[in-house]
Order: C-alpha cells, then sequence, then structure tokens
C-alpha cells in the first residue's frame, strides 16, 4: 500500500464518521427508548410509529398535539421500507385507522382516515450514509375546504 492510498484511505474513514455523525443526530427528544416514545405520542397522538423511529424536526412542521395535529412530520427509520410498510398496514388499522389506498413501490404511498381526519404515508429509502427510510406523514382535516384558483 503506498502512502497515497493510506491517506485516501484515512481521508475516508474520517469523513464517512463525520457524515454518519451528521446523520444519526436529529432533533426528535432525546432521553430513554420510553420517554422518546411518550414524547411521540403525546405530540402526534394516535399514530402507532416504527420501533427507533426518530423525528427529523427540520423537516417537520406539526401544528397542535395529540389527536388533532396537523402537518408533516418526517421521521427517520431503522428499518427498510419493506418492513416499515407492512408495520403500517398492520398497526394503523389497529389503532383505528381504515386504509383508503395503498401503494407499494420505490416511493410507497398509504393512505388512511380515521373519523374526521386523513393521514397519507410516504416511504422513501433513506441516504447511504443514513437512514434506512425516510418516512414522511401528513395528517390533516378529512373534508378540509379546499379552494381551488380561479383562471383569469
Amino acid at each position: 500500500m503506498t502512502f497515497q492510498t493510506l491517506k485516501l484511505s484515512a481521508l475516508c474513514l474520517v469523513l464517512s464518521t463525520l457524515l454518519g455523525g451528521c446523520a444519526s443526530s436529529g432533533d426528535s427528544p432525546t432521553g430513554t427508548p420510553s420517554e422518546v416514545q411518550e414524547i411521540q405520542t403525546q405530540l402526534l397522538g394516535d399514530m402507532p410509529l416504527p420501533a427507533a423511529s426518530k423525528i427529523i424536526g427540520s423537516d417537520s412542521l406539526i401544528i397542535g398535539r395529540g389527536d388533532n395535529w396537523v402537518g408533516r412530520v418526517v421521521l427517520s427509520g431503522v428499518q427498510t421500507p419493506t418492513d416499515i410498510y407492512a408495520f403500517f398496514q398492520a398497526e394503523y388499522p389497529k389503532a383505528g385507522w381504515t386504509t383508503v389506498s395503498a401503494v407499494k413501490s420505490k416511493t410507497s404511498i398509504l393512505v388512511f382516515t380515521k373519523g374526521d381526519r386523513t393521514s397519507t404515508v410516504e416511504l422513501n429509502e433513506g441516504p447511504f450514509t443514513g437512514p434506512k427510510t425516510i418516512i414522511t406523514i401528513t395528517a390533516s382535516p378529512k373534508n378540509a375546504n379546499v379552494v381551488a384558483p380561479t383562471k383569469k
């Protein structure tokens, strides 16, 4: 091994350590797993989340809390997109959510309703150095008054 190759290997190791550190740091609450789960439940109410998933605060917009929050929450998931897709298909109906639509593909989309609320779950494969799955959950009232723009 040449000195140049050794330097390059050391640089790659340092960069991967730094990038891995950045990718694993998040805006989620900190504490024991049960404390984190409790805080996320207070924020998101009756929406079950995959084990060890963490909120990415900089990409999320949560208005309100509990069972009536609206907005978008982005989470990092440690399981594969396929495993997380199966989680949502199994666990949301147990929590009283009805599956309206489910599409499994490179970007998977699941749509659920419960009472007067709609929730859309989007699953994407995470970056090479980051979480295995990026989970985006959007929640809104089911019959929100959406006004189409008028043509002039």
